[in-house]
Parts: structure tokens; C-alpha cells; sequence
């Protein structure tokens, strides 16, 4: 896939090169020359040194072939820009990082098929791990009323060798928690079936609603 990222800071860079070696063509805009120069020569990432928000820039940067434009300027006025020149240009696939929340509703008016919002990742994540201790990471998803979340199954929990159809139907299991993968010993991420056992350091990731975490993790922690 060909890819286009407007803005190459730290989390921009990170996002280009792990695509990179994902196997996608990508090219980053960036106004810092050093910026660029790094992208280039450490990272093997086509840099090209400009205003993203300029659309004689873009249009330098092929944006007419990408498959998919990111934009994650500093500036949200600077990133809507980006977004609306690569939606004339037909950009298949136009995505924002978002800073300021009040500029959800103009991203959807301007048509952006994703808006990433690093406030919202961030806080949803600390929030739930300041909450719950046993949490070992978290994601809000949605509008913020469910969570996906990792924990670790206790050698003592009493869902220890009971197997994922057995805790569904457990007394206080949550009906809207789903088990969505369990980690195997090398780290890989298997997908759960209703016979699959639970055991004791087993780490699991679940989804539920925010307002049942802590119901489902006394369940599953609990001896």
C-alpha cells in the first residue's frame, strides 16, 4: 500500500517506519530538514522537506497515488487541511491524528474515515490502570463505554482450569465481556474458543463495558 504521512515527529516516525517494515511504500512530510534526514538515512523512509498543509507539496509527494493519507501535523487547523486537499485529490483512505476534541464534528464534515485521538487513547489507558491495579493494559473503544484490557490469571484464581464456555456462564459473569485472545508462553496471541482452558499466569485479553471491569476482574482474579 502506498502511504503518505503528513508530519514526522516522534509518533509519526514510529507509525512510518513500523509500516515500512510492514512491507507498504511510505513517504513522510516534515518541515524539520533533520527530521527528514533522519527518516532518510536511518530509517530508509522517503522524506520529502515541506509544508504538508500546502497542496503544491502534496502534489510533489504524489499524494493523487496514495492509498491512504495520515495526517498528524501539530496544528489541527493544519491537519484539516491535509485532509480536505487529499479528499479532492480522491484519497481512498483519509486518516487524522486529533489534538483538540472540538474539532471532531469539522474532521466528519470534512470526510476523514478515521480520527485518532491520543488524549482519549491516553487517558482511557491510565485512567483504567490508576483504577485497577490487576489491569495491565487498556484501550477505550467506541465512545468510551467499553475497554479492552489485558490481565493476568492468578495461579489461585478459581476460573483455573475451567475452560472459556465454563466462566461464560459463571454466577456474576458480565454479559458483555468477551474473551478476544490468550497469550501463549512465547508471546503470540491465540484466538480463544469456547473450549479453551485457563490457566494459572495465563495472560488474557478481554473486552466488556467500562462500568463492568471491575465486576469481571473480581471473577477472574479472585481465588
Amino acid at each position: 500500500m502506498r502511504i503518505l504521512i503528513a508530519g514526522a515527529g516522534r509518533a509519526g516516525l514510529s507509525v512510518a517506519a513500523y509500516l515500512t517494515t510492514a512491507g507498504h511504500r511510505v513517504t513522510v512530510i516534515d518541515r524539520d530538514p533533520l527530521v527528514c534526514a533522519r527518516a532518510t538515512n536511518q530509517l530508509g523512509i522517503v522524506a520529502l522537506l515541506g509544508d504538508a498543509a500546502d497542496a503544491s507539496v502534496l502534489a510533489e509527494a504524489e499524494v493523487r497515488q496514495a492509498e491512504a493519507v495520515v495526517a498528524m501535523l501539530h496544528r489541527d487547523a493544519d491537519n484539516l487541511a491535509v485532509v480536505s486537499l487529499a479528499k479532492l485529490q480522491q484519497v481512498p483512505r483519509v486518516m487524522v491524528r486529533m489534538r483538540d476534541p472540538d474539532y471532531r464534528a469539522v474532521y466528519l464534515a470534512a470526510g476523514v474515515d478515521r480520527i485518532l485521538s491520543e488524549t482519549e487513547i491516553f487517558i482511557g489507558a491510565l485512567a483504567a490502570a490508576i483504577e485497577h491495579e490487576a489491569v495491565r493494559h487498556a484501550m477505550m473503544l467506541g465512545n468510551g463505554e467499553s475497554v479492552a484490557f489485558e490481565v493476568t490469571i492468578p495461579k489461585t484464581s478459581r476460573v483455573v482450569g475451567k475452560t472459556i464456555s465454563e466462566i461464560a456462564v459463571l454466577p456474576g459473569f458480565p454479559r458483555s465481556c468477551v474473551f478476544a485472545g490468550l497469550y501463549a508462553a512465547d508471546g503470540s496471541v491465540e484466538g480463544p474458543r469456547g473450549g479453551s482452558e485457563i490457566t494459572g499466569g495465563m495472560t488474557v485479553l478481554l473486552v466488556a463495558r467500562r462500568d463492568e471491569l471491575k465486576q469481571t476482574l473480581a471473577l477472574l482474579i479472585e481465588q
